[in-house]
């Protein structure tokens, strides 16, 4: 397999909608991450082996960017024509992808998504799928009443 580069993502539409989150492709394609996002406040870690999504949107939350992190199986050119974003880390490293959101690569292909909202200044989503299910997650602000980390 063909390494794989950073690609800066650009502006895409978003669709917040009672079943899922639509996002539409600056390429005009749309795609639909089903489900109720669960709560999830300070930090997320992935299963190990998940395709990870994090989409951040703007204050109006019509529109956002999105990056697929250690992506390894999309080719550039795929994701510049559709305006998504890519970052690809080393085992053990971390990186500041948007205002309020770092993200770190761990041991056993998992990864640790850290992110506020307020500092993001939209709403955070982390979309983990493979071929057999797909989950979704927003971060929201920390309460008093739910001081805990969420780990799949």
């Amino acid at each position: 397999m063909s390494a794989r580069n950073d690609i800066a993502p650009e502006t895409v539409g978003v669709e917040l909608l009672d079943h899922g989150v639509a996002v539409e492709y600056i390429d005009g394609r749309q795609t639909l991450y089903r489900g109720v996002p669960k709560t999830v406040t300070d930090s997320f870690t992935t299963p190990p082996g998940k395709q990870t999504h994090i989409l951040v949107t703007d204050p109006t939350e019509t529109e956002g960017v999105l990056l697929y992190i250690n992506d390894l199986k999309t080719h550039d050119d795929v994701l510049e024509s559709s305006g998504v974003g890519r970052v690809v880390l080393e085992q053990g490293s971390s990186e500041t992808v948007f205002p309020g959101v770092t993200v770190s690569r761990l041991n056993g292909m998992r990864t640790t998504i850290e992110a506020d909202p307020e500092t993001a200044r939209g709403r955070v989503f982390v979309f983990v799928e493979d071929d057999w299910s797909e989950q979704s997650y927003e971060f929201v602000q920390q309460t008093t009443d739910s001081a805990e980390s969420h780990e799949e």
